[in-house]
């Protein structure tokens, strides 16, 4: 039988570090405080080696503990307001990158933003301010307006960091990582990091069916969460961030799976969730 990762990473340390795990688990819960311990669920799938990028420990998380971080795209938009619910319901914090535009597209988009503005569950991050007019060939050819696009959104939005994410882009830029999905985007990349931003993409999506709800169930991603962690495919070792879209959490079905994904995963005890701005050297000086 394969062992998830959970099983491989804690091995002899296991049956040491379950008497105390009950009293030290609060300490690491990150913005999640409610944590039940319950037995790891099994899970089976395994993804094909990729290409390694260099990887980074970080001493502050327990080596039984795995850190997620949940991002959503596009906001402010529909379903912001259900994913608000959601995040309070479980307790657990979230980052959203927003869209400058869609800040002042209607009245509710607006009063959304306000919302979240104030939500100490949620930070708000930097997706540009046109969201390249969904033209993103176009858009990277030209870098100087893209960071002005950035720019923009940053002053319109009131941003207080450049923690920034590109639109229709899996995209990397902080002081240990570099990676661009097409590489054409690339001189763009490179001149968003000299003017400070720092630019995080994603190791798992969340992905929508042609109608604009979540694909799959919340079990199906509990296995891509497990195997990418087993088989070390995350960017940072024991940090994933995970993309999806609040615009998916509009009807009932996708509300409830994303509810059921976050609960499994307080309920396995053996991860934390945090926000991006707390990612490993996220905030040091890019040089």
């Amino acid at each position: 039988m394969k062992k998830t990762f959970a099983e491989k990473s804690v091995g002899k340390t296991f049956l040491r570090m379950i008497t105390v795990v009950t009293v030290t688990s609060t300490l690491f819960t990150g913005c999640n405080q409610k944590t039940e311990v319950k037995e790891t669920e099994k899970v089976l799938a395994k993804l094909p080696p990729v290409a390694k990028v260099p990887r980074i420990d970080d001493e502050s998380v327990p080596t039984d503990k795995r850190v997620i971080y949940l991002t959503f795209d596009d906001g402010p938009n529909r379903g912001t307001e259900n994913l608000l619910k959601i995040l309070h319901k479980r307790n657990v914090c979230a980052t959203a990158f927003l869209v400058g535009k869609h800040a002042t597209d209607s009245r509710k988009q607006k009063e959304d933003l306000e919302k979240m503005r104030i939500d100490h569950l949620i930070e708000l991050a930097n997706h540009s301010h046109t969201h390249a007019h969904n033209r993103y060939s176009e858009f990277y050819k030209d870098p100087e307006a893209v960071v002005n696009d950035f720019n923009i959104a940053k002053d319109s939005l009131k941003l207080p960091g450049k923690i920034a994410r590109t639109p229709g882009r899996n995209i990397w830029r902080l002081n240990n990582i570099n990676v661009t999905d097409i590489k054409s985007s690339s001189v763009a990349a490179d001149r968003l990091k000299s003017a400070g931003y720092k630019v995080i993409g994603w190791d798992l999506e969340w992905k929508p069916t042609n109608k604009m709800q979540l694909k799959g169930n919340h079990q199906e991603m509990l296995k891509k969460v497990d195997s990418i962690f087993f088989n070390d495919l995350e960017k940072t070792s024991r940090h994933l961030v995970l993309l999806t879209h609040d615009q998916y959490l509009n009807d009932s079905d996708s509300i409830n799976e994303l509810d059921l994904f976050i609960e499994k995963l307080q309920k396995s005890n053996r991860f934390v969730f945090r926000k991006v701005s707390s990612y490993p050297k996220i905030n040091e000086i890019l040089n």
